[in-house]
């Protein structure tokens, strides 16, 4: 395989709903290029692209597959990306280290959600767009209508560079409005029959044409000139007007294909090397110092690693971007994010599961390797004198959550090193051990992708283990204000325990004032102020704790083990064991003993005392609320809302986005638990959401009374 330079690589990414065709796409451009000899099918699983077992078990893309085709001495380096919303952390990497986007829309439905969902992150990442319908020859295309709903989704800047002369079982003609030919098949499709368009044809070729004419010329004034004068250009000027427009996402080009047929796949490979742009030509990325860097073959040596992938009897291979200069094997280079020595064994050019050494990569260009020591997911690896790092992919919030555990208590270990080996394999997958719920909870993007997790770990590893609904994260707090005191006495023959603390409580809220005096059942206490300590509680909210202790009653060196007591209290709140929050404690008097008392007296009093104010002091159970954002079909609006009022959900407002309805509410995190599972029965799998911590608010008091209830039974449980 001969060395690309920068300006002969373009990176693809090809995206778009589930079943939508990218796995069949890939299989025939690599057939197509040569790179494989045979196409595989997604039902024989075959395919290049879908190789691992728990791929082939479901029958959907489960990882993004790299592979690159070498075309008109062009490299393709092409991620082919799943389709299911679950695993769109695949897509998302894939957008970020690629420069175009082909998204493939299902010819049976036209744009799905997954298609929106996709548009809207090239949108973000400003990424060029080109749109691919495919399944023509399905009985149910309809290509005109699907020409029509696009174009009400994004408007003018869609442009057919191609349409079918007919769909369905008898496709096999398309008419290429920016070559102005015809292209035909034979039924095992393969090479192109091209000739001239037929008379019939002609009329709405020619408009197609000049309406393309037009939009190419927009993108640059000399085009536009020329277009005013003479009304047409040359097929180089319009590809240049294109490429223009692809990298300023002014143009949206509309091509054709039926890709199990293989009907089509070498045009859309042509115009890919002929018209999109190269590496050299996008924007160029930031590092984390925010400093622009040039794909330049003569700049430092520097690789950003954008996934990993295990496969048995390997081990790690780990995929990368030549971000500037080249690397080749034998380079020594430095881990920017750990600091220690890599080694660069054999290099490769990827093609799914097979490898193809090189011998150098050039800036631009991606490809893998084997057996490094330590390098992870997100890393770079520089060369000498070069310390950039690169942090530019991010993640969506997770929506869907397990507790998990394993079923034998003796494989945990093995399980958590397996859940840590997996993460670096898809990063949406995030594990969290909270100390606070006593729980290892796994997020993820819906009940599939956990689902798929879980299959993994028990078919690929061997760990059988258990899902669990995760505990709520609830918080405790007060609505007034309570005084209480405490005597610890203790004596046990020789030196005995002293401590008696008295003190108050109440809410506390950013920008309060110090107290200068209480009033309880008509007694008035008044404060003096001696010392202040705000706590900035791990958990979120605040504890401010005062000293107002006169005449010596508590010796100061024993504020410390008092504020202890405190703290040891609201991280195992009086209602339910959850954290408090946002409480103010003031320390007014007190009794000490000058041989019984110690540190552990008095964190032992203030310990007591603070939990019986807190229960005096109105206290309240505060539920975790999250953002919700719901883009969903019209027709599936009045469903959804009744739902989410069923959860107790606060509709905030409704909009219109790109043929969607976009719905904005706030729920409880309580009522998230299901959601994913319950929107997709809803929608028929056509809706999608987002999430995001808001706020923590009150619950209803019957919640907050079941809660309570049921933590005194769990505490019941653990006495006996």
């Amino acid at each position: 395989m001969r060395v690309y330079q920068t300006n002969e690589i373009k990176n693809i990414a090809l995206v778009g709903s589930a079943g939508s065709g990218k796995t069949t796409l890939a299989e025939a451009m690599l057939f197509g290029s040569g790179i494989i000899k045979r196409r595989g099918t997604v039902e024989a699983h075959n395919t290049v692209s879908d190789y691992f077992p728990v791929e082939q078990e479901y029958g959907y893309s489960v990882f993004p597959t790299v592979f690159h085709v070498e075309w008109n001495n062009k490299k393709l380096n092409i991620i082919d990306c799943p389709g299911a919303d679950d695993f769109v952390g695949g897509a998302i990497t894939a957008l970020n280290v690629t420069d175009e986007a082909v998204i493939l829309i299902n010819g049976q439905y036209g744009p799905e959600v997954g298609t929106q969902n996709v548009f809207r992150y090239t949108e973000k990442l400003k990424k060029p767009v080109i749109f691919l319908v495919n399944q023509l020859d399905s009985d149910k295309c309809d290509f005109d209508n699907i020409m029509n709903t696009m174009n009400d989704i994004y408007g003018a800047k869609c442009i057919q560079i191609q349409y079918p002369v007919k769909t369905g079982p008898d496709f096999n003609e398309i008419i290429d409005v920016l070559l102005m030919k015809k292209y035909s098949w034979k039924p095992e499709g393969g090479m192109p029959i091209i000739e001239e368009i037929p008379a019939s044809e002609m009329d709405k070729a020619m408009e197609l044409h000049r309406a393309l004419v037009e939009a190419a010329a927009e993108n640059d004034e000399g085009l536009m000139e020329k277009f005013f004068e003479e009304e047409s250009l040359t097929e180089d000027e319009l590809r240049e007007g294109i490429r223009k427009g692809l990298v300023t996402r002014s143009i949206f080009p509309v091509f054709c294909v039926c890709a199990g047929e293989d009907k089509g796949v070498r045009r859309l490979m042509e115009f890919l090397g002929n018209v999109v742009p190269f590496v050299s030509e996008m924007p160029k990325v930031h590092n984390t110092r925010g400093e622009d860097i040039t794909p330049a073959t003569d700049g430092p040596a520097s690789l950003y690693f954008f996934k990993t992938g295990m496969e048995p009897h390997i081990g790690e291979v780990s995929y990368f971007k030549v971000m500037s200069g080249s690397v080749k094997p034998g380079d020594d280079l430095t881990n920017a994010d750990r600091g220690s020595k890599e080694r660069m064994g054999q290099i490769y050019a990827c093609a799914g599961a097979n490898r193809i050494p090189v011998d150098v990569l050039n800036a631009g260009d991606i490809g893998c390797t084997v057996k490094l020591k330590d390098v992870k997911t997100g890393n770079t690896l520089n060369g000498k004198d070069c310390e950039w790092r690169f942090d530019f992919i991010k993640y969506p919030n997770s929506k869907y959550s397990r507790a998990i555990k394993a079923a034998s208590a003796g494989d945990t270990e093995k399980m958590m090193a397996a859940l840590v080996k997996m993460r670096q394999e898809d990063p949406t997958w995030v594990v969290e051990q909270s100390k606070e719920l006593r729980q290892t909870i796994v997020h993820g993007q819906g009940e599939f992708h956990l689902r798929t997790l879980k299959w993994r770990m028990e078919n690929n590893e061997k760990i059988a283990v258990q899902f669990g609904e995760p505990k709520i994260p609830y918080r405790e707090t007060i609505t007034k204000k309570a005084k209480a005191e405490y005597r610890h006495k203790k004596q046990s023959g020789g030196a005995g325990q002293f401590g008696e603390v008295h003190l108050i409580v109440e809410p506390y809220a950013d920008g309060m004032p110090d107290p200068t005096s209480y009033t309880f059942n008509g007694q008035e206490f008044k404060m003096n102020i001696k010392s202040r300590q705000e706590v900035e509680l791990e958990w979120g909210g605040k504890l401010v704790f005062l000293n107002s202790v006169v005449g010596g009653a508590i010796d100061t060196r024993f504020m410390p083990a008092i504020l202890k007591g405190i703290m040891d209290c609201m991280e195992q709140g009086p209602l339910t064991g959850s954290y408090a929050r946002d409480v103010r404690v003031i320390v007014y008097d007190g009794k000490m003993h000058p041989v019984d008392s110690n540190e552990i007296s008095f964190t032992l009093a203030a310990r007591h005392a603070f939990s019986d104010a807190f229960k005096n002091a109105g206290p309240k159970i505060l539920e975790p609320i999250y953002d919700l954002e719901v883009f969903v079909p019209a027709d599936y609006m009045g469903d959804v809302m009744s739902d989410l009022q069923g959860r107790r959900a606060l509709i905030m407002g409704m909009d219109s986005e790109a043929g969607y309805q976009k719905l904005q509410a706030k729920i409880p995190l309580k009522e998230l638990s299901n959601y994913s599972i319950s929107l997709s029965s809803l929608t028929g799998g056509r809706a999608s959401f987002t999430t995001k911590f808001a706020s923590y608010e009150l619950v209803p008091n019957e919640i907050q009374t079941k809660l309570i209830t049921e933590h005194e039974a769990e505490q019941k449980e653990e006495d006996e």
